[in-house]
């Protein structure tokens, strides 16, 4: 994720598919969870932010450990990205080696979200590394492969093997633009059966996600999936992005979660969620929410509000029918703004639009939310 932004045209015309079908309401009789297994949350920004000049405090104020903040509040997973070779030398292997290092010691486990990119992947940017440039589908095959072998190589052998691993990120169009496009399933199957066979290859335990964004659209749904599973993707959860200001009302989520884990078998797990505590902004960046117009009702954009939604749509993972909602993740709550740390890799002038969606203020101190986050359904 990094903002939300409307698919190419092609891409567009290509996802308007028709729904298979009414998806089933959620049954109120089918066996629902307490417990949430996961309660995590992507910090992909923290070594950025860290190292240039963040401080994260305790709801009273005292400047602590981010990580160890985190754990004490009961996050189970940190979701890390992974570019291939980004520009600024953030989001690699060389900076989520030391990061795991920091979640396995304070008892939180790893979740490791490749882009296949030097930059963000999402609905409408799947754009290829450099260095894959020339490579032919056989070639960028291999390339994924071995990427992904290396990275979750090096996290095993340092001890620190990832729990959770999604193979590409917010997949709705496909990856490795164009071979690995909606217009070509059979490379973009080849591309994802690389990824998933290296990630067993390395670590035999590890759990896979493929995952997209648009978690209340379930035509979408239906027609990525029946595609998958047809040319033989093997893979373990599928991860939604469920954000209420650009994916619907709560019942469609809802509805689109009983269906697809029925359908397909899979536990599904709510990949990307978040929601403001104010509308003001900390830089003079304007933020991606900044209007009344853009909240749910019934959530105010305050501390107490966002902790509301968390509590929202840690009930809607729960409430999947037969226990297959494992959990949610929310993202980039340590994401609050730093000079030095904005959304474009190659532009260090570049602000953050995402400061007042983090878990922590303006003045670096944890919300509300987060303790709901951690400990809500534990």
């Amino acid at each position: 994720m990094r903002r939300r932004s409307v698919l190419t045209a092609a891409g567009a015309a290509a996802l308007a598919v028709p729904v298979l079908g009414a998806a089933p309401a959620v049954a109120s009789t089918s066996k629902h969870r307490g417990r949430l297994e996961i309660r995590g949350m992507d910090i992909s920004s923290l070594p950025k932010n860290e190292d240039n000049g963040a401080v994260y405090r305790r709801a009273d104020g005292r400047r602590d450990d981010p990580i160890r903040i985190l754990a004490h509040a009961g996050i189970t997973h940190a979701r890390l990205k992974v570019w291939v070779d980004p520009v600024d030398g953030y989001n690699n292997k060389k900076r989520v080696l030391p990061l795991a290092r920091r979640l396995k010691r304070a008892g939180i486990g790893i979740w490791i979200d490749f882009h296949y990119s030097d930059r963000w992947a999402d609905p409408a940017h799947q754009t290829k590394p450099a260095a894959w440039a020339g490579l032919d589908v056989a070639g960028l095959t291999r390339a994924v492969y071995d990427h992904t072998a290396d990275v979750l190589g090096a996290l095993r052998r340092q001890g620190t093997p990832a729990d959770l691993v999604q193979i590409g990120n917010e997949l709705n169009g496909g990856m490795i633009w164009p071979e690995g496009n909606w217009e070509h399933w059979d490379n973009l199957a080849a591309f994802l059966k690389a990824g998933l066979r290296a990630a067993r290859d390395t670590t035999p335990r590890i759990r896979t996600i493929l995952h997209l964004a648009n978690g209340g659209d379930n035509g979408l749904y239906r027609w990525w999936f029946d595609n998958a599973v047809a040319l033989g993707v093997d893979f373990d959860i599928i991860g939604l992005s469920y954000y209420p200001f650009w994916h619907g009302a709560v019942e469609q989520a809802a509805a689109n979660m009983a269906d697809i884990t029925a359908r397909y078998g899979k536990p599904c797990v709510i990949a990307e969620t978040a929601y403001p505590f104010t509308l003001e902004s900390e830089d003079d960046v304007n933020d991606i929410m900044n209007s009344p117009s853009q909240l749910t009702p019934g959530y105010p954009a305050t501390p107490e509000g966002q902790a509301a939604w968390l509590r929202a749509v840690a009930d809607l993972a729960a409430a999947v029918p037969n226990g297959q909602g494992l959990g949610h993740c929310y993202w980039e709550g340590v994401w609050t703004h730093r000079t030095g740390s904005g959304w474009d890799p190659a532009d260090p002038t570049s602000g953050n639009a995402w400061e007042n969606l983090a878990l922590f203020d303006f003045e670096d101190k944890a919300l509300p939310g987060l303790r709901t986050l951690g400990r809500y359904r534990s």
